[in-house]
């Protein structure tokens, strides 16, 4: 265990790892099979290191699980971790999206494939929700509630944009997170 509570994890554990969520991240929920792979089946991180990451991916510009498997592998290995993690999320689901898009100019009228898609991206949304869960059984107090509660008025109800709710709800986060720290 390194001083985070982080296992060393071999650097071609880390690619494969990566390789093989990036081909099954089919339809979204990617931080929920991350989350699956790294923390629950191989115990190379805690919970605590993982939601961090995923706060992190959040808040950065960029696509958020692109930005965790950074996060996750530069935790465990460093750069060449961050390299490797990144190579795999990307490189070969990036090329097989080209194949299957050349695949859906020319077979995408086959019927029955919008019912397949749908139920891919509904298996995706799912282990979205379910990472969501866990994030949420750690909340504590009204505080984080209220964030939380605000946060899904202001984009999910009203339809403001997100980047400007989060540039807001950012600083409260830290206060409130700050005042119990120090509560305690």
């Amino acid at each position: 265990m390194t001083q985070a509570g982080m296992v060393r994890a071999p650097l071609l554990s880390i690619l494969g790892v990566f390789t093989a969520l990036g081909m099954a991240s089919f339809g979204g929920g990617l931080p929920g099979w991350m989350h699956r792979e790294v923390v629950v089946k191989r115990g190379w991180m805690t919970d605590e290191g993982f939601l961090a990451g995923v706060a992190l991916g959040q808040v950065l510009p960029g696509a958020n699980s692109v930005n965790l498997a950074l996060y996750i592998g530069q935790q465990l290995r460093g750069v060449p971790g961050a390299v490797l993690a990144a190579t795999g999320i990307l490189g070969p689901p990036f090329l097989f999206i080209i194949v299957l898009a050349l695949l859906y100019a020319r077979f995408g009228e086959v019927a029955g494939l919008a019912a397949v898609l749908g139920g891919v991206a509904a298996s995706g949304l799912a282990n979205s929700l379910t990472t969501g869960l866990r994030a949420a059984r750690r909340l504590r107090g009204i505080g984080p509630w209220a964030v939380v509660a605000a946060t899904f008025v202001a984009v999910g109800v009203l339809r403001w944009p997100m980047i400007p709710v989060v540039a807001v709800m950012i600083p409260v986060s830290v206060a409130l997170a700050w005042r119990n720290r120090h509560a305690a």
